[in-house]
């Protein structure tokens, strides 16, 4: 009666042991990330009219490219900290038919840094990729330069320049020898 009593009272503590180590507060759980890392440098180097291939080379891979929208380029990230709430951040990338770099949607903006974006200053989802500022004004027209001047004579000298090609190398024989 005694030896039950006690062969109870361990298999009751034992199994009370063991519920409590798998929620035991002192075991390290790990970070886990996935997708690609984007940061507001990589986005602020984005421009309007870029190509597929200057995209690939600021942003890389896209971890999302769909049959459907062809034109689209998904930037997933996602963080979850041992023990803590997944947090999650997007990109959209959007090209013209012509491949070229039309706007942006997303978590990141042009030129909007973490800290306003989290103060809510913004509150757009999609915003197309302004242009840079060069390219907004227009140059005026020139005026001719005198005939006989310095900058005239700098002129049919940059006129008169002929162009020589690049000689490109021979391809290397892959054949075996």
């Amino acid at each position: 009666m005694q030896n039950t009593k006690l062969l109870l009272t361990s298999f009751t503590l034992v199994g009370l042991l063991a519920l409590a180590g798998c929620s035991f507060p002192g075991v390290y759980k790990i970070d886990i990330q996935q997708g690609n890392v984007v940061t507001q440098d990589m986005i602020d180097q984005l421009r309007p009219g870029m190509t597929r291939r200057q995209v690939r080379f600021i942003m890389g891979n896209p971890l999302l490219t769909d049959t459907f929208h062809a034109n689209r380029w998904d930037y997933l990230y996602s963080l979850q900290p041992g023990g803590g709430e997944r947090q999650q951040e997007r990109i959209s990338v959007i090209f013209n038919p012509n491949d070229q770099l039309v706007s942006l949607s997303g978590d990141f903006m042009p030129g909007v840094s973490r800290d306003e974006a989290l103060l809510g200053k913004d509150s757009a989802t999609t915003t197309p990729v302004a242009a840079p500022v060069e390219n907004v004004e227009k140059p005026k027209p020139e005026k001719p330069a005198k005939p006989g001047s310095l900058l005239d004579q700098i002129q049919k000298d940059v006129d008169g320049v002929q162009t020589v090609p690049v000689p490109t190398p021979e391809p290397l024989d892959t054949a075996p020898q």
